[in-house]
C-alpha cells in the first residue's frame, strides 16, 4: 500500500468525517477504529479521518498498482466542496 497524510484545520472536523463517509458509504464499509472513521472500499483504496483539536487529519491508502497521488486529490476535492462555505484547505505532507 501507498499511503498520503494530511490535515485540513476546521473547527467541525467530525462534521466532514461523517459526511465523507455517508457520501461514499456504497464503496465500501466504513467504521470506528480507535476514535477515527475510517473507509475500506470494496476496490482496496482505505480513508482514515481522524478528528482531532481544530483539524481533520486524513490518510489515504492505495494499492501498490494505483496513483495515491491522484487518489488523494479526489478526496481532497470532496472534502473542500462540503467545507466550502467554510473554505477549507486540505494539505498533504510533502512526500
Amino acid at each position: 500500500m501507498q499511503t498520503r497524510t494530511g490535515a485540513m484545520a476546521t473547527d467541525r472536523p467530525e462534521r466532514y468525517a461523517k459526511q465523507l463517509a455517508s457520501h461514499w458509504a456504497r464503496r465500501g464499509p466504513a467504521g470506528d477504529e480507535d476514535g477515527a472513521t475510517v473507509l475500506r472500499w470494496e476496490t482496496g483504496q482505505v480513508i482514515v479521518l481522524r478528528p482531532v483539536e481544530g483539524a481533520l487529519e486524513v490518510e489515504v491508502s492505495v494499492p501498490d498498482d494505483a496513483d495515491p497521488d491522484r487518489f488523494a486529490q479526489v478526496v481532497k476535492e470532496h472534502l473542500e466542496r462540503f467545507g466550502q462555505r467554510d473554505e477549507l484547505d486540505l494539505v498533504w505532507a510533502a512526500g
